[in-house]
């Protein structure tokens, strides 16, 4: 039996419905002698920032029962850099490219957003879970009102397709989701990693400088299914879901409870196929159950 995984999302054609998460697959060259890139939905930028970041000092991962804790503080070499290095190289790998945009003031996201609407980029991940500077470190994620600001501002400085990824911290998940898109998301992706604290026995001061680090991996799967699942009953747009998503069974959940489509992130770094492997393994799923195409059970779950 022919099965087709091909994804029409928000008017591209992507090749499947999984989609390297940001962060961990760096500028998707780096796995281009490993899989076939162009089997994948797309590939995520590192996250990116107006101005170049060094990132957090001290320990920068930890690895926890089904998960991984990180504090990596979105190092990146700036949105400039980015265009002029970074990206010619991307977009020769096949796959739809996503430039996934931080910042810590309004001004920074929009300026960041025109310089990357420029380009040849896709569409425009916009991660609302950076800190907002000027509120005391608050991200922009957590309260509605402020993400709607920023989302707003970026979308009058640009006109690229907007996926907006959504923090799993938000005060109610439904309204945030609600707010992005009625300031003019196009897409939404969710969830970002879940905020977590480790402590060093020997040290007896928490592993990482910052105290709280980001927590993702096969442990935060049902909780991000279940705010998925929110989020596509809040809107009518497209919802990319990620949060744990290891293998085709993982991904397949998402699916049924609406997600147009996936990313894989944490599960690269256990294994650098994961991507592929997981599309192998929906592809199987289908074939065994008689399904051709994802649009028969996208959201079937739902009732």
């Amino acid at each position: 039996m022919s099965v087709s995984l091909k994804v029409n999302f928000l008017g591209r054609e992507l090749a499947g419905p999984v989609i390297a998460a940001s962060g961990t697959f760096g500028y998707g060259e780096e796995y281009a002698d490993i899989l076939d890139l162009k089997t994948l939905g797309g590939v995520c930028s590192k996250g990116l920032t107006l101005a170049p970041k060094y990132g957090n000092e001290g320990e920068r991962l930890l690895e926890t029962p089904a998960g991984l804790m990180n504090s990596i503080g979105l190092q990146n070499p700036g949105v400039a850099h980015f265009i002029a290095q970074e990206l010619p190289r991307m977009l020769t790998l096949g796959t739809a490219v996503f430039a996934n945009l931080g910042g810590g003031s309004v001004e920074d996201y929009e300026q960041g957003a025109a310089l990357l609407d420029a380009t040849a980029v896709d569409f425009i991940e916009l991660n609302i879970s950076c800190p907002n500077v000027k509120e005391g470190g608050i991200a922009y994620g957590i309260r509605a009102a402020s993400a709607k600001e920023v989302v707003g501002r970026v979308r009058a400085a640009c006109k690229k397709p907007l996926v907006v990824k959504l923090s799993p911290q938000a005060e109610d998940i439904g309204q945030m989701a609600a707010a992005c898109v009625e300031a003019g998301a196009d897409a939404l992706s969710l969830v970002n990693t879940f905020q977590a604290c480790a402590i060093d026995l020997e040290r007896r001061r928490p592993v990482f400088n910052n105290v709280f680090a980001g927590l993702s991996g096969p442990a935060v799967k049902p909780i991000a299914l279940r705010m998925v699942w929110q989020a596509c009953g809040a809107v009518d747009v497209p919802v990319i879901g990620l949060g744990g998503i290891a293998t085709g069974a993982d991904a397949l959940e998402f699916i049924m409870a609406g997600a147009a489509a996936v990313q894989v992130g944490t599960a690269n770094f256990m294994d650098p196929r994961s991507c592929e492997r997981v599309s192998r393994e929906i592809a199987g799923w289908m074939e065994a159950h008689g399904v051709q195409s994802l649009e028969e059970i996208r959201g079937c779950a739902r009732g």
